[in-house]
Order: C-alpha cells, then structure tokens, then sequence
C-alpha cells in the first residue's frame, strides 16, 4: 500500500536497514543519538588491525574442479603480485632518475658553496634538500664523499650533511602513503607508517645535532675506530637489486651521476654536460703528444724538450675517451634538455606507481583472507612469549637491515612495508622496529662502497659512512629501547589521525616538512648565521612554549591561567582546521565545478546521474518498507507497515 500524502507531512521514525521489518505490537528499537552514536564510534580504537575475514566458499567444501580453480587463481594472482611489485620497485628507480635530471645540477651547485656548509644547521638541511631533489641518500652521501676526498669539505663539516641524507630519504614512503588517500582508516594507518621514520630522523637530529656541534662526539668516536683497526680496502657491495631492476630500467633511462659529483667539486666543465648517458661503452687511450710551451722551464719533467721554429716543444701523456658503443635507453636519440625528460620520467614513473600501488592492495585484500591472514598477521604481529618479549623488537630490527642490505636501499624497504600497514597487515609497533632496521641496512652498504674506496681516500671515506651509522645507532638507542621513550609512535599516530580528517593536510606536511622549511632556513644561514639566531631563537622558543601548553591543557590545566586553558580566546583559524577545511573544500568544488562544465561528457554525465536520482526517489515512494533504502530516503517517508 503507497503511503498517502499527508504521511509525508509527520515526523518519520528511523528505519532499521540491517533487520526485518517488525509487527506494529512489537516494541520500537531504541534510537541513538548524535552524541551516543559519536561516543559508540570514539569507542572502537582505529588502530586496531581490521580482520581479514574469508568470505570465499570453505576448502572442504570445493568439489575437485573448485579445488584446482582456486589453485591456479591463488597462482596467478601470486605471480601477478610479484610482477607488480618488481614493476614497483623499477619505478621508484626511474622517480630517482627523474628527481635527478630535474634538480641534480641545482643539487650540485647547492653543494658547491663552502662557506654555508660550514655551518651545521645549513648542512643538515642541505642533506635534507640534496636527497628530496635526487631522490637517493648514496646518491647524495657519494657527493659528499668525492668533496671529502678531494679536500674540498672536512669531515667535520659533513656530518651534519649526512644526518640531513637520513632525514631526506624518508621523503618516498612518505609519497607513497599519500597514494593511499582513498580508504580513510588505510590512509591513516598508512601515513603513520611512513611518517614514523620522518620523526625518528627529526627527534635524533634535535638531540644529537647540538650535541655533535658542541663536542664533535661522532667524529671523535669515528677517528678511534679508524685509528683503532687497520682497515684494508675491500669489495664493492652486492648489486642484487640493481641486477633485478637493471634490465629494464636501462632501457628507459640511464645517467651518469659523475655530472652532480663534478659540479660539487668545481669542474666548469660538468656544466654543460648532461646528465643522460650517451655513450655506455668507452675505453680511455693514454698517447704521448708533442706541445709547444712557452719556454724551457715549463718543459715536462723526464720528458724530451727542443726548440724548433723558436718554439719549445716537449712531450707530454694526453688521455683521450674513445666512444664506442651508444646506450640503448629510449631517450639516447631524443634531442631534450634533462629538464624536459625529467618531467616526462617524473610523470610516467608517479603513473605506474599509483597503478601499482592499487593493485597491489587490491591484490593482497583478496590473497590475505582466512586462515592466510591468521598466520601471517601472527607471524608479524605476535611477540615471543614471557620473558622474552622484549627481544621481538630487536629481532625486527635485524630483519629490517637485513632485508634493506639485500635491496640495497632503505627507500625501497620502507615503501614495500607502508601498504602492509596500510592494510592492517603489519602494525605500527611492529613498522617502527623495521624502519629502524632498515636505516643501519642502508649505512652498512655504505660501509661497504667505502671500503672499496682507493687507499688514500679511504680513511675519510670510511669515517663518514661510520657517521652515518653510530647516528642511526644512538638514534635507535634513544627512542627504543624503554617503551616510555617511543615517542615516534604517538606523534605519527596522532598525525595519522590528523590526515585521516583532513586529508589535505598530508599534502601540506610533504610541502611544509621537506621543502619549505629546509629552504627557510637554507636562505637565513646564507644571511649570516646572526639572522638565522636573531630569527631562529624565538622561533624555537615559541614552538617549545606552545608545545608545553599543549601538554599542561591536557594533563594538569589547573596549573596554567583561566585564558590559557584552551585556544578559544584566539581565532579559529588559528586553533582550528575546521576553517581551512571548508576553504580548502570550497576550492576543489568550485575547481572541480568550472573544469567538468567544460567538458561535454560529464555534462551528460550530470545529467544522468540526476536522472538517476529521480527514478530512486520515484521508487522509494514505493519500496519503502525495503530494507537497501538509503538514509536520506527514508527520511522522507513513514515506516507504516501494515
């Protein structure tokens, strides 16, 4: 029976979706409220591990057909997850390569500068610079390691560099949480995930930086190792991931990164060199040539000198680099600049790694299902029993480097783990030991490239890698090993929470943590360290301040002033995301509104979308009593059951 029209005029009760529609004797089910609804909600903690649940058809119950079926979809969808995940990890290869021909000459010239490099604050946020614009902290690390080989930087001086590499390589799995916007709760989790190892970094920068600036510990500690072994030269490290990735890679970019090293070091002559490779087969000829010089004192030592013509001639070893063989890349015949091709790479690797990215949680949501996921979230998740509980972390921790020094690259690690959080697979107590892990893995590679370094730059090359990793090692020995003292944790879960609301603020942390604020404090050190004091200090100040009235407001307001006790007594914009939601909201809308009116296609496709809406209003007038009616209609109707 439709319901009349003056059934519409009264107040509708709310419809129960998920049960059966109940006789009129039957008592009605309680309503909640707004606010106990809130409350139910605030309940349910949103860093829970979701359950995997099986929602396929039992083992047992498969006759043999279902049984083989599933076998060979389980395969594929195996090989299929291998597939996109070596296509993944290519892809951050050529964002890589991408970041380098777009800024790696800039990163270079950023090097170049002595006189701001001796000033700690401005080498750490150089590293932190260098390694966003290439994307790879050996990258910038080896630049900083021919400057100290060739005399042109002290060891001193590199330090802060290196700490400044540490923090910037976090930057990708960061880029790859963002990717996962999609799904509230994944993104939260995601992005704290990633963002762990980015306050690590940043906590063990503002411990140790002062202390590394007023006692030189890491460099004193250091110089006693070296001096302590005699250390010989040794092997390169292994290759295993660049000899995965490389037969693919190759053949869409190549670069000579020797370009960034010798603009670093002052070769005029890198400027005009591009960094894509032509030539990947060459051979160098070393001849002895005849040359006039001005006069018998500039004749080559042990080397024959004449006068001919009244000219003086000597002799003299002149190498010559024969091309041989051209790469085989596709940009090898392309006549662009780097910047051009740079962007081009930037645009199809960012591609390719949203794709994947998708996929590959797609993938693993419908491989990680029953008693797959029980095992693998235990195997993950669970500690070892009492007493050795404590030792699960440190066991993580040992897993992530090695992982990290088979892969060779930290980025790589941590990026292949953030979907896993993201997912609730893996839990942000089990990611933090991992992440640490992976940032020795990566120093022990460097250990390695150093050890192969020639016998004269070998102690200084050393003695920077083993910086980089006794920070990393009182990094870990800060914020780990008491529970209390895991302050990483709480602040990426509260920043989680943040963008989980307002998603747009991932975003503004990308901009604001790795771009502009390095690039604040870049230009004040290049003004003298007096404007970066005169602005820095109170700056500090100021945040430690607000910081500390944070924490009082929310454990022991009574010790603080009436007006202090909250933020309401300054504007809202100032205390509040709320305003900057609606603009930023209103923004896109408008945006979004203006860029689709132009297009004839979603203009038909407004149009059916609100054809569309009629026809369900025109049916909910008549289905009322079922029970997928959504909440707005049965706002409009009675739930009159006769």
């Amino acid at each position: 029976m439709a319901p009349t029209a003056e059934a519409h005029l009264a107040t509708p009760p709310e419809l129960d979706a998920d049960r059966p529609v109940k006789d009129a004797t039957e008592p009605e089910p309680r309503s909640y409220t707004a606010a106990e609804e809130s409350e139910s909600e605030s309940e349910e903690d949103p860093w829970d591990l979701p359950e995997l649940r099986d929602t396929g058809e039992k083992w047992s119950d498969l006759d043999t057909k279902g049984k083989v079926l599933r076998v060979l979809k389980t395969i594929v969808k195996f090989v299929l997850l291998v597939g996109l995940l070596y296509v993944f990890v290519c892809s951050l290869d050529i964002l890589s390569s991408a970041f380098q021909l777009v800024g790696g000459k800039a990163a270079g010239d950023i090097f170049q500068d002595n006189a701001v490099l001796s000033n700690p604050v401005a080498g750490l946020v150089i590293g932190v610079l260098v390694t966003v614009l290439v994307q790879s902290s050996s990258t910038s690390s080896s630049i900083v390691v021919s400057m100290v080989s060739s005399g042109l930087l002290e060891v001193k001086s590199a330090v802060p560099i290196i700490m400044g590499a540490n923090i910037g390589t976090s930057v990708t799995n960061t880029i790859v949480a963002v990717m996962q916007a999609g799904d509230r709760n994944e993104f939260r989790r995601a992005f704290a995930g990633a963002t762990v190892h980015d306050f690590f970094n940043w906590l063990s920068v503002l411990v140790l930086l002062p202390l590394e600036w007023a006692s030189g510990f890491l460099y004193k500690l250091t110089e006693l190792v070296i001096d302590s072994f005699n250390i010989q030269s040794g092997a390169d490290a292994p290759e295993l991931l660049k000899v995965i990735t490389e037969p693919l890679t190759k053949n869409i970019i190549e670069l000579d990164t020797s370009v960034i090293r010798d603009i670093a070091t002052g070769d005029p002559a890198a400027r005009n060199k591009s960094l894509i490779k032509i030539w990947c087969k060459t051979q160098k000829v070393t001849n002895l040539v005849n040359i006039s010089v001005p006069g018998l004192a500039n004749c080559t030592p042990d080397a024959l000198c004449w006068t001919e013509d009244n000219e003086v001639w000597t002799q003299e070893n002149q190498t010559e680099t024969l091309n041989l063989k051209k790469c085989t890349h596709m940009f090898v015949y392309a006549d662009l600049p780097d910047l051009a091709v740079g962007l081009i790479l930037l645009a199809l690797s960012l591609l390719a790694l949203c794709t994947c990215l998708i996929l590959i949680v797609k993938l693993l949501n419908s491989m990680l299902k029953g008693q797959v996921a029980v095992v693998i979230k235990k195997v993950l998740n669970t500690d070892f029993p009492f007493p050795f509980a404590w030792l699960t972390g440190y066991l993580a921790i040992l897993v992530g480097a090695g992982m990290t020094f088979i892969v060779q690259s930290s980025s790589v690690f941590t990026s292949a783990i953030t979907p896993l959080v993201g997912i609730g697979v893996i839990s942000i107590e089990r990611a933090y030991p991992l992440t640490l892990g992976s940032n020795i893995g990566t120093t022990t590679t460097a250990i390695l490239a150093a050890l192969a370094s020639p016998g004269e730059t070998l102690a200084n090359s050393l003695q920077i890698s083993l910086c980089h990793f006794f920070f990393n090692i009182c990094g870990i020995l800060l914020w780990y090993p008491i529970p209390f003292t895991r302050i990483p944790i709480r602040m990426a879960k509260a920043l989680g929470n943040r963008t989980a609301k307002y998603r747009w603020f991932a975003a503004l942390y990308l901009v604001l943590c790795f771009l502009l604020f390095p690039l604040s404090v870049l230009g004040l050190s290049i003004a003298g360290w007096q404007v970066l004091v005169g602005v820095g200090v109170p700056v500090v100040v100021f945040a430690i301040a607000v910081v500390i009235v944070n924490i009082m407001q929310n454990r022991c307001p009574r010790f603080l002033p009436s007006f202090l006790r909250s933020w309401d007594f300054l504007p809202k914009p100032l205390h509040s995301f709320k305003p900057w939601d609606r603009v930023v909201t209103a923004g896109m809308t408008f945006c979004r509104t203006r860029c689709c009116c132009c297009c004839k296609c979603c203009k038909e496709k407004e149009k059916d979308e609100e054809t569309d809406d009629i026809k369900t209003k025109d049916r909910s007038l008549e289905m009322y009593d079922n029970p997928t009616l959504t909440i707005e209609d049965e706002a409009k109707i009675i739930a009159t059951h006769l």
